[in-house]
């Protein structure tokens, strides 16, 4: 087995009720009238393995490499705990309408439940258009009882927390928070490798055959955390050149390079994979094996663990989320 290198996979489009038409044009990928919410830019999900499309392993899927480079692309740390799946699944969002009031389980309901991991996640928002907005926590404190009469009664999202969103704005979302994203927001979202959804509420919408979607009333009750906070929206102040601390979890680590002169980062202490999602502009990387990969915006790519360091050089102005595990 040869040594990995930086791989790029093909995205994995969903149609969905509530998608829209900017996720291809960001992508660069051809124009479509399909309502595209969803581009798995990284999964490891069932049945959804992302394709690898550069290099020797081209055509391979990321369970493939799971399989056999586990070592060399998680390092040992990692492949230790994560022995059968890869543990973080990205992804970009385009809203056009509002989507459902969800909630995800953590990893012990979901383990008794659904032999998978919890989800816990977090939001980057790329683009918001006028009076874009999401839902994320609870205004006021209620229980368990209160949570079921509101349902009963259309109150729920009179108890949710409200955020009018702009470009660059930030949400960590534990597992066991009810959130959702309203319609105009366009996101990169990192999350666990899981694609298990509580639906609470659907607004009443019918799917293309006419029938209402499922809602989990009484699995999302036994998920639902009812701590109230005071913010759930994430602060930072851009480090120019730099890097930019977003979120910092047991699942992964993420942060920011707005960037206009080159960086290099040095990967030799961490023993993890590291990705980069490109939200704005392009770049040159360069890895320590000599490795280059022209990157745009919209392109994710996947350094495995035994990655040393990364030379990263704009062109003009680029915005780079860094993410990995501990």
């Amino acid at each position: 087995m040869k040594k990995l290198y930086p791989f790029i996979f093909e995205p994995i489009l969903k149609e969905v009720l509530w998608g829209g038409t900017d996720i291809c044009p960001f992508k660069g990928l051809p124009p479509s009238e399909a309502k595209i919410g969803e581009s798995w830019e990284l999964s490891d999900v069932a049945g959804h393995s992302s394709v690898i499309v550069n290099g020797e392993y081209a055509g391979q899927t990321l369970n493939w490499l799971m399989k056999n480079c586990a070592h060399e692309l998680l390092g040992s740390v990692l492949e230790e705990r994560y022995r059968e799946r890869f543990p973080l699944l990205v992804k970009f969002i385009d809203a056009k309408h509002d989507l459902s009031i969800q909630v995800h389980p953590d990893d012990t309901l979901a383990k008794a439940r659904h032999n998978s991991f919890g989800k816990t996640e977090m939001w980057y928002v790329v683009k918001a258009h006028n009076n874009a907005s999401l839902y994320s926590g609870f205004s006021q404190q209620i229980d368990a009882d209160e949570y079921l009469r509101r349902i009963a009664d259309g109150t729920f999202t009179d108890v949710l927390k409200r955020y009018a969103v702009k470009t660059g704005d930030v949400f960590f979302l534990p597992a066991g928070r009810v959130h959702a994203i309203g319609a105009g927001c366009f996101m990169a979202e990192i999350q666990q490798t899981s694609d298990i959804t509580y639906r609470i509420y659907d607004y009443d919408r019918r799917d293309a055959d006419g029938n209402k979607r499922e809602l989990h009333t009484e699995l999302a009750k036994d998920a639902i955390d009812y701590t109230v906070h005071s913010d759930y929206r994430t602060d930072y102040k851009i480090v120019p050149n730099g890097c930019t601390p977003l979120a910092d979890c047991s699942y992964f680590t993420t942060n920011l390079y707005d960037l206009n002169a080159p960086v290099v980062n040095d990967y030799s202490s961490n023993c993890s994979f590291v990705i980069y999602i490109v939200v704005e502009g392009a770049a040159m990387l360069r890895d320590d094996a000599g490795n280059e990969l022209s990157v745009l915006r919209g392109q994710t790519v996947l350094f495995p663990a035994s990655t040393q360091t990364v030379a990263i050089t704009p062109s003009g102005q680029a915005k780079i989320i860094e993410t990995f595990c501990r």
